[in-house]
């Protein structure tokens, strides 16, 4: 059954951008369109305007034509000139329906855009079986039929297997490359992130990383309880110089997952609606 919701978020020039992004996905992508869907932080209950994105996965019928991709490029460089501060902090993808129900480093190209990017064909990497899980789970729906339809369910296991793979292919890289955390907002998130990972191994299921850091805190020890707090505490514009404080945390991650069991109990699933953190827009 198809449903659509009218407002998706408490955040009223959220829902706005979504809306323009919907009509115009669906005007270009025609009988190809299956349904909008929002994951991350909107859909987890963990939405902070201060510093959170929007993550979106329109499902397509079948992949797409190449000559449809410049058309939908054109359509988020339009949306993006639109002047709505949201419109720069959408991010991504075009997965088709067969390619969503479970994810195959095989048949994983899909056409994606980062936060002001351009629209290209990009490989999905591990990630997107965390990704999966909270879309199936917890996925808001633009438009569409309900996310689990069009999902498997994603084991604890899998969760975990899906974490050790992405901090060895990307986050492990970073200790000898750290680039990318020069950025406050990078570096934010990535404090954040290893909080969830940890929560992720030892737990075999995904929560919000307000709900992750605060588990850590009273969790990881007194190492880790100023720099979380920071994190968990930080707003767009507001600086945050922790590098090295950052790449130990990734380190200390690692080598905590060196330990991990894929094969450790999993208490009962956490109820993210109930106890993941607020949505806000204040």
């Amino acid at each position: 059954m198809s449903t659509q919701i009218a407002q998706p978020t408490p955040c009223p020039d959220v829902n706005a951008v979504l809306h323009e992004l919907l009509s115009g996905v669906q005007s270009i992508l025609g009988n190809h369109f299956i349904g909008m869907y929002l994951y991350g932080s909107l859909a987890i209950g963990d939405f902070n305007p201060h510093r959170s994105d929007i993550d979106f996965v329109v499902v397509t019928a079948a992949e797409l034509p190449d000559e449809m991709l410049p058309t939908l490029d054109a359509m988020h460089v339009r949306i993006a000139a639109g002047g709505s501060t949201w419109a720069a902090e959408l991010e991504g993808s075009y997965i088709p329906q067969r390619a969503l129900r479970r994810y195959d480093p095989a048949q994983a190209r899909h056409p994606h855009m980062d936060m002001g990017g351009d629209l290209r064909v990009e490989q999905h990497d591990s990630d997107w079986v965390i990704q999966r899980h909270i879309l199936r789970e917890h996925g808001v729906v633009l438009a569409g039929p309900a996310p689990h339809t069009l999902i498997d369910p994603v084991v604890p296991d899998e969760l975990r297997q899906a974490v050790l793979d992405t901090l060895r292919g990307w986050w492990a890289p970073m200790l000898d490359d750290p680039a990318r955390l020069h950025s406050p907002r990078y570096q934010v998130y990535a404090v954040l992130t290893m909080c969830r990972m940890i929560y992720t191994l030892r737990h075999g299921t995904v929560v919000s990383k307000s709900v992750a850091a605060r588990w850590a805190q009273d969790t990881l020890g007194g190492r880790w309880t100023e720099l979380i707090e920071r994190a968990s505490a930080w707003r767009n514009g507001m600086p945050f110089d922790h590098l090295s404080e950052t790449l130990d945390l990734i380190r200390y991650t690692l080598e905590r997952s060196q330990y991990s069991s894929l094969n450790a109990p999993s208490p009962a699933r956490v109820r993210v609606a109930a106890d993941g953190g607020r949505s806000t827009c204040e």
